[in-house]
């Protein structure tokens, strides 16, 4: 229940209809006579999601649109008695009502449109009449919005002992009542300080309500205006108006006391109970009367008069005391409802209930007044509970959630999806559909539905073969009709055995680990890891891994002396190494599944003993030696320190005649050995011993044998490696096709661009880079033969040359595994030229390069260095480096574009020492 001003503004806002008028105008709106009032009930079934506004039709056939002021003046109110319901209560002495012998008449005009500017409203009339009688001398009424009283004006004999409330009021208005005519016409109001006097226009501007019948005269006073007192009597406040009415009957000017009052308090809850407390007899309406006697005291619910049998059957009290009368109601009990509230954002519920109390009694004043009271009672707040009940279709994959219970004036109307508020009918586009249900109480629940698989639904791997769905939605609900609203978060989790595992295969070739996973349906946020290494796709070219997922498969190849491997032992079959690659939880990085390959890898891979006498050696950390640190290996000699250092392998890179290497001789072959040393600070006795052995034939092939005499007594199977480089001319600058061997000699112009691109085949290690020394062209096959023009001197260009050689960076692509394995230049065409003589027309070209670390100690001035521009060669390093020459086959530059008549050329002069 709630005050009219706040009803009539609801009004405007609408409520959800699903119906038109024409389907429902007979049962639309059913009268009924109660007490002094016309009681009219709208049902709200036919008027949802439409706007109303209520009119009243006079006698001449105006019609009057109510508005909050209007009601509490004339006497109607407007209230929601529940959900269901909208009632409309006019009093018997409206300002339109027609009152005929007893009998009175009101016509009610009502506006329904789908719009709130009303425009194509349906307009109904609805006309209702009422007996009412006997009619007491005095009636007082306490409405919602309003309060009344109503005295009989019938003109009294004189009598000797007559008391005057107020006597000095008729000297007021003696002078001004002689030339009016009989009629209401002045009120006096009694205030503290002062006596206000009104004429009857001025005291309907003001906002109250007068009017006259044959026997009657009525004063309505809103509570909001401005000469309501508030006064206590036996600690109830009562609003209160003191007021005489003054009008002229015949020759005679008569006075008629109109005062009034009605209690603003006086409702307490104790004990899960209502205690309504109204004081019998107090000054504000008993001035002057003497000698009190209870006639009637009777209470009900929505103006029905219950009896002491139905009273019982609801454990109402109803008390009649000597100074005061009592109501006690139970919260819930049967005539009133509850309805749904918010509170700091909190669902909870009121019970509301409309008590009517009627008390009559007599006295030597008045002789009968009939005072009755309407009182509007709504408990505190109290926060309601709602149970999530979560209930899923295994079978359906759907997750099914029931929210309740509900009151009837609760409706959804959004959901918030992973941050996205949706209506409910938007809501059905992101798979999640809502239900209602409705219950024979009164109550309700609302179901969500969702697909497993829809969007906001977090799946979780939680053990081998159980998935945790996670559903978490904001319901957003609206409480008609005051348009409230409040959130009801759900998360709800559901256990469901459906979880499949990623698998893996894996094998391994010569170099590299490979290794195959299917994915599951539970890896979608898990992440590579190898140690702690977390595998990346920026990162494959920096680590030398490859890594590819496409969604449905995850592919790894490791190569196997990778940082990420792990060795187990050296044997005579060769080195036992181990990929362990572990699936963790993007979020936690918790452990989820782990994958293990193991292979065995020949020795030679460890070992090269290149024909020029450099030996590549790598020693590896095994899994047993877990402190072992390979930045403190050494060889014999104790100088010689590994040139590449990673958590597990160290690489030496050194000449066979130095690092106290040993040397064996026979007729065919010369044999080198040295030791992989690792000593603990302190010790002089080594805990870790790797012995190799490079056997140099004069067939220029190398013997490899590898062993680790501390835990490896066997010896194990030799291993073979050798330098292999080549020099290739390409057709265009984008390096992409070779000229093949049948298409040499190649013809080029002069001023045309060569792409030369120099590659170390042999061996494919990661760990060393090429670097071009020196780059020469000559007109004979042999590399040493006369005229010569150098390209580039000690890696750069010759500064000499008009047409300078230009170097083109090299990036991973399918061909280039190893992009320091390359080095890639531009030359422009030239010819050599003798006085003015040509030479030979055709060109070869030749280049000679070093093989460094990809991280060269400080010491290596070769490797170190990028560019030194000019003619003279730079000292060698202390460090030993692989080298080796390459050569192209012939570019023939054709002799027609060279002599067209008129054509400047550059004649590169080779050296005079020719």
């Amino acid at each position: 229940m709630m005050e009219l001003g706040l009803v009539l503004r609801l009004l405007l806002i609408g409520i959800l209809i699903s119906t038109t008028w024409t389907q429902v105008a007979s049962g639309l709106v059913s009268s009924e006579c109660l007490k002094n009032f016309l009681h009219l009930t709208l049902s709200m079934e036919h008027f949802k999601d439409k706007y109303l506004s209520f009119s009243v039709v006079d006698r001449s056939g105006i019609t009057w649109e109510l508005d909050e002021a209007l009601a509490s003046q004339c006497g109607y109110t407007i209230t929601y008695s529940s959900r269901n319901s909208i009632v409309f209560r006019a009093s018997a002495l409206s300002c339109h009502s027609r009152l005929e012998k007893d009998v009175f008449t009101l016509t009610i005009q009502i506006k329904v449109s789908h719009t709130s500017d009303m425009k194509n409203a349906t307009t109904h009339l609805k006309s209702a009449s009422c007996p009412y009688g006997p009619w007491s001398p005095r009636e007082l009424v306490c409405e919602t919005n309003y309060m009344e009283v109503s005295v009989w004006r019938d003109v009294p004999q004189t009598e000797k002992n007559i008391i005057l409330n107020e006597p000095e009021d008729w000297i007021l208005s003696y002078p001004k009542a002689k030339a009016e005519e009989a009629s209401i016409w002045q009120i006096v109001f009694h205030q503290p300080e002062e006596k206000r006097a009104l004429l009857v226009s001025d005291a309907w501007k003001a906002g109250y309500g007068l009017n006259t019948t044959e026997t009657r005269i009525l004063l309505r006073v809103p509570y909001n205006t401005a000469q309501i007192q508030l006064v206590k009597a036996q600690g109830i406040t009562f609003s209160a108006v003191r007021s005489s009415t003054f009008y002229k009957q015949q020759w005679m000017i008569l006075m008629v006391d109109t005062a009034m009052a009605c209690p603003v308090d006086g409702v307490n809850y104790i004990n899960k109970t209502i205690i309504w407390t109204v004081p019998k007899y107090f000054q504000a309406l008993c001035a002057g009367a003497t000698g009190f006697k209870d006639v009637l005291v009777e209470a009900g619910v929505n103006l029905h008069k219950l009896s002491a049998e139905e009273m019982a059957s609801r454990k109402y009290v109803l008390s009649n005391d000597l100074n005061t009368i009592t109501v006690k109601v139970p919260i819930g009990a049967e005539g009133g409802s509850y309805k749904t509230s918010v509170s700091s954002g909190k669902h909870g519920a009121k019970y509301s209930i409309n008590l009517f109390l009627e008390h009559q009694w007599e006295d030597n004043k008045w002789g009968l007044s009939k005072y009755t009271l309407i009182k509007e009672i709504e408990t505190p707040f109290e926060q309601a509970e709602l149970a999530i009940t979560d209930n899923y279709n295994l079978s359906a994959r759907l997750m099914n959630v029931t929210v309740g219970m509900f009151f009837l004036d609760v409706e959804l109307v959004n959901l918030t999806i992973e941050g996205t508020t949706v209506t409910v009918p938007e809501a059905i586009q992101h798979g999640y559909l809502t239900y209602e249900i409705q219950y024979a109480n009164g109550s309700k629940i609302y179901v969500i539905q969702a697909s497993f698989d829809a969007p906001g639904i977090k799946k979780e791997y939680v053990t081998d073969d159980t998935r945790e769905y996670t559903l978490n939605v904001t319901l957003e609900f609206i409480i008609l009709p005051t348009n409230d609203t409040f959130a009801v978060p759900i998360i709800t989790v559901s256990a469901v055995k459906d979880a499949v595992l990623p698998s893996a295969r894996g094998y391994c070739d010569e170099d590299d680990f490979h290794l195959i996973i299917t994915r599951g349906n539970v890896d979608q946020n898990w992440l590579p890891f190898i140690s702690d290494q977390h595998l990346m796709p920026e990162d494959a070219q920096k680590y030398y891994y490859s890594l590819n997922d496409n969604g449905t498969h995850l592919t790894v190849s490791v190569p196997f002396l990778s940082s990420l491997v792990d060795y187990k032992d050296i044997h005579i079959s060769g080195v036992m190494a181990s990929l362990h690659l572990t699936l963790k939880d993007g979020i936690t990085l918790a452990n989820k599944k782990d994958f293990l390959i193991s292979c065995r890898f020949p020795p030679s891979e460890l070992i090269q003993c290149l024909p020029n006498g450099t030996v590549v050696i790598t020693a590896i950390k095994l899994v047993r030696l877990a402190d072992l640190d390979t930045s403190l290996l050494v060889l014999r000699d104790k100088q010689c320190k590994p040139s590449l250092v990673t958590k597990k392998t160290a690489t030496f890179k050194f000449n066979v005649n130095t690092c106290g290497t040993s040397r064996k001789f026979n007729s065919t072959s010369i044999t080198y050995e040295n030791d992989v040393l690792y000593f603990r600070p302190g010790n002089d006795i080594p805990v870790y011993q790797l012995k190799f052995v490079c056997v140099y034939t004069i067939k220029h092939s190398a013997d490899v044998k590898y062993e680790n005499k501390k835990s490896l007594p066997s010896r194990i199977k030799p291993g073979f490696g050798s330098l292999d480089l080549s020099l290739k001319l390409f057709k265009e600058k984008s390096y992409s096709e070779p000229y093949r061997e049948l298409e040499y000699p190649v013809v080029k112009y002069l001023r045309e661009a060569l792409y030369f691109e120099v590659e170390l085949l042999q061996p494919a290690d990661p760990r060393l880079e090429l670097r071009l020394e020196d780059c020469w062209a000559t007109n004979s096959r042999s590399q040493d033969s006369l005229p010569q023009w150098p390209i580039l001197i000690n890696g750069c260009e010759n500064s000499e040359d008009s047409y300078k050689t230009v170097s083109h960076e090299v990036n991973y692509s399918h061909r280039v595994k190893f992009p320091q394995h390359f080095k890639r230049f531009e030359v422009t065409v030239f010819t050599f030229v003798q006085s003015t003589t040509l030479l030979q027309m055709q060109l070869y070209f030749h280049c000679s390069v070093v093989i460094c670390s990809t991280t060269p100690l400080p010491s290596d001035v070769i490797c170190q260095r990028r560019c030194y521009p000019g003619t003279h060669r730079l000292d060698r390093s202390a460090e030993p480096h692989p080298q080796g020459q390459v050569s192209s086959g012939a570019v023939l530059i054709r002799k027609e574009k060279l002599l067209r008549k008129g054509e400047h050329i550059d004649l590169r002069k080779y050296p005079r020492t020719v």
